[in-house]
């Protein structure tokens, strides 16, 4: 936010310089948006991208699909091993790994989704940016439209005078 009310007192502040409309328009053209999301990449760590990584796939159908798989495979071979099984049946030892699982898979998609707003955040800044610029463009454009709407309004009361002199005169 603070970036955005720099940027209006900027271009507020050039403004009132009495500045052409030309130098107006280049002001807002020439003024930074935004930096681009592919050097963002970069900067992550290694832990940041597995971490992305895997929330991209703890959100998919994949691995819901997987881990179900895994689940009734675990059962079904617990349950056929019988007296035999490493995990008999109320199945402890998944109730374990489940606990397990969920408690690492949720700090990591916590760490993900908090870049992920991050990231909406500089959007939704750079998108009020973008449309500060169009709105002070769109009243520039209209004030050149009334302002030539004036003049043509000036011109043909003038042509109007000439034609009312011009109809005397031929009288």
């Amino acid at each position: 936010m603070k970036e955005n009310r720099k940027l209006l007192k900027e271009v507020l502040k050039d403004i009132r310089r009495d500045m052409s409309d030309e130098e107006v328009l280049n002001l807002l053209a020439d003024s930074k948006i935004s930096v681009k999301p592919e050097t963002e990449k970069d900067k992550y760590t290694l832990g940041q991208r597995a971490a992305d990584a895997i929330a991209k796939f703890a959100g998919s159908w994949a691995f819901i699909f997987s881990f179900t798989g895994v689940l009734i495979l675990w059962m079904v071979v617990n349950a056929l091993l019988a007296s035999k099984a490493f995990d008999p049946y109320p199945f402890i030892l998944l109730n374990l790994v489940l606990s397990c699982v969920a408690a690492i898979q949720a700090p990591l998609i916590m760490m993900s989704q908090n870049r992920q707003e991050e990231k909406d955040r500089r959007r939704a800044e750079n998108d009020y940016k973008v449309n500060l610029k169009t709105e002070i463009m769109i009243e520039d454009l209209y004030d050149k439209v009334n302002a030539i709407l004036a003049k043509q309004s000036e011109l043909e009361k003038l042509l109007r005078a000439e034609s009312k002199k011009d109809a005397e005169r031929s009288r």
